[in-house]
C-alpha cells in the first residue's frame, strides 16, 4: 500500500482535489494519507462495501475513547447524543424516533414553501453583480429547516452563524480560535433549543420539534438532550451541505453552459443527481473498525480507522463512464454522496427536493445568469464549497 503526501489546506488542492484523488486511486483500492495518518479509499466498490459492513462504524471503540479538551466540553456534550456518531442499539432507537417525525409526507409538504421562498429570494436579488451564496444558497436551506423544525424564522441568521461555527471543527484548517468559537456557538445553540423545546412541550404545534417530542418507539421518547442534539444535527447537516451543493451546482451549470432543457421537468431529477455526483459538498468521512476484516485485499484490525473519500468514489471509472465529465443526461445510479447503510443521510430527500425546485426557478427567472468573477473554493476541507459565487443577470 502506497503512502501519499498532500496537505488538505494546500491552495491548489483546495481549488481542485480531483487530481490527487485520481493519483491515489491509480495506486490501488487503499492508500495511506500521510498528513492524516489514515488509511483511505476513493474506490467506489470499497467505499460502498465499508458503508454497508457492520464491522465498520462511526462510534469510537470503547478502549480508544480519549478525553476531549476541556474547552470543547459543550461541543462534545452535543456530539454524545448525535445519531451521526452512534451505532446500534442507540443509533437504531434515535434514528427510528427521528424517522417517525421526519417523514416523506412531511418533507413533500414543504414543496410549496420551497417554491415561494425561492421566488421571494430571486425577487430580492440586488442590481449588478452579487454573491449568489449570500442572497440565495445560504438563506434558502436555513430558512426551510427553521420552518420544518418550527423555530422562528427571524432566528435564521443566528442559526446559520452557530451552525457555521460548529462545523468548522471538522475542517482541516481548524485552530484553537476555531474551537473556542465552536464551543461558544454550541452553548448558545443549546440554550436557545432548550428553551424552545420546553416551550413546545407546554404548547405543541404542527412542527418537527413537536412531532419529535411526541414520537414514541416501544414506549420510549427522546430525552431533552437527545432532542436538542437531533435538532442541531438536522440543522447543521440539513443546510451546510445544501448551501455548498447549490453553490457548486450553479457554478458547474454555468461553466459547462448547460442547456436550460437539462432543468426541465422531465430532466431536473437526473441533473440534480449528476450535480451531487460531480462536485459534492462532503469529501471525507471516517469509519472505525470494530473487528478484523478484509476488504479488497487489505487487512483491517480492530481499532483501525479508515477514511472514505466520497468525491473520489463518485469519479471512479469503474461504475462511471467518463467520470470527469459533467453529463446531466447520465444514467442515474447509486453514488457515495449521501452515504449508505445504517447512516444513509436522513435529509437526502429534503436536499434533493430543494435542489429540484430551486435550480429550475433560478435559471427560469435569470436565463442570462453568468459568472461575474472566477469562483474560488474555501479552505473548508473535509467539506468542499465556494467562498462566494459572484454572478450577474
Amino acid at each position: 500500500m502506497i503512502t501519499l503526501h498532500q496537505s488538505p489546506t494546500d491552495p491548489d488542492f483546495v481549488q481542485n482535489p480531483y487530481p490527487f484523488y485520481e493519483r491515489a486511486r491509480a495506486a490501488g483500492p487503499f492508500f495511506r494519507w500521510e498528513e492524516y495518518d489514515l488509511i483511505c479509499t476513493g474506490n467506489a466498490a470499497a467505499v460502498s462495501a465499508i458503508f454497508r459492513d457492520r464491522r465498520f462504524g462511526r462510534e469510537t471503540p470503547a478502549e480508544l475513547v480519549q478525553p476531549f479538551p476541556e474547552h470543547l466540553r459543550p461541543f462534545y456534550a452535543v456530539e454524545a447524543h448525535s445519531m451521526l456518531e452512534l451505532e446500534p442499539p442507540r443509533h437504531t432507537r434515535l434514528r427510528g424516533l427521528v424517522l417517525r417525525a421526519f417523514t416523506s409526507r412531511r418533507i413533500a409538504a414543504l414543496a410549496p414553501e420551497i417554491e415561494a421562498l425561492t421566488d421571494e429570494l430571486i425577487a430580492n436579488f440586488p442590481e449588478g453583480p452579487f454573491d449568489l451564496l449570500e442572497h440565495f444558497a445560504q438563506p434558502l436551506p436555513v430558512r426551510i429547516i427553521a420552518r420544518l423544525l418550527g423555530v422562528p424564522e427571524e432566528m435564521a441568521p443566528d442559526l446559520l452563524r452557530w451552525s457555521n461555527a460548529m462545523v468548522n471543527v471538522y475542517m482541516a484548517s481548524r485552530t484553537r480560535e476555531t474551537e473556542d468559537r465552536a464551543a461558544a456557538a454550541t452553548e448558545a445553540f443549546v440554550a436557545f433549543m432548550r428553551s424552545y423545546v420546553e416551550e413546545r412541550r407546554a404548547r405543541p404545534a404542527d412542527d418537527l420539534i413537536t412531532h419529535l417530542i411526541a414520537a414514541e418507539a416501544e414506549g420510549e421518547r427522546l430525552s431533552t438532550d437527545e432532542l436538542i442534539s437531533t435538532c442541531i444535527l438536522l440543522l447543521n447537516a440539513g443546510h451546510e451541505a445544501t448551501v455548498h451543493t447549490i453553490g457548486n451546482g450553479v457554478k458547474t451549470l454555468l461553466e459547462h453552459r448547460t442547456p436550460l432543457s437539462a432543468l426541465g421537468q422531465d430532466a431536473i431529477a437526473g441533473t440534480v443527481e449528476e450535480i451531487l455526483r460531480y462536485d459534492p459538498a462532503l469529501h471525507l468521512f471516517t469509519r472505525w473498525v470494530y473487528e478484523d476484516a478484509e476488504v479488497m485485499g487489505h487487512q483491517f484490525k480492530r481499532g483501525d480507522k479508515v477514511a472514505l473519500l466520497l468525491a473520489a468514489a463518485n469519479r471512479d471509472p469503474g461504475p462511471w463512464e467518463d467520470p470527469g465529465r459533467f453529463r446531466p443526461e447520465r444514467r442515474v445510479q447509486p453514488m457515495a454522496t449521501f452515504g449508505a447503510g445504517l447512516h444513509f443521510c436522513v435529509g437526502a430527500p429534503l436536499a434533493r427536493l430543494e435542489l429540484q425546485i430551486a435550480l429550475p426557478k433560478l435559471f427560469a427567472a435569470c436565463p442570462s445568469l453568468q459568472l461575474a468573477a472566477p469562483p474560488r473554493y474555501g479552505d473548508v476541507y473535509h467539506f468542499h464549497g465556494l467562498e462566494k459565487l459572484m454572478v450577474s443577470r
